[in-house]
């Protein structure tokens, strides 16, 4: 069981995390990427980091634009596994940019 990130750990979470937005339970990020294989190459990534984290990020796959969401459904909301998720989806996003 993951304990619940506070508000200000979530801030501090997201103040190292550019692009990354807080939305309620979840922290999001929305990248377009130079097209639509680019695109598809980083979600390949993104679930390569996923599995092994053994945590899933909801991803919308629009053409060349990707956005991401992250929440421990489990928990009912952040914990330390969304923002360290969310480094690992940014580096595969910069990967592919």
């Amino acid at each position: 069981m993951a304990d619940l990130l506070s508000d200000d750990a979530v801030a501090n979470a997201l103040s190292g995390l550019p692009g990354w937005e807080r939305d309620g339970n979840a922290i999001a990020r929305t990248v377009t990427l130079p097209s639509f294989r680019a695109a598809i190459a980083t979600v390949d990534a993104v679930a390569e980091a996923a599995e092994d984290a053994n945590h899933h990020p909801d991803i919308d796959i629009r053409y060349d634009t990707l956005t991401f969401r992250l929440s421990t459904h489990s928990e009912g909301g952040l914990t330390a596994k969304d923002p360290d998720l969310a480094g690992k989806i940014s580096a595969a996003v910069d990967a592919h940019s």
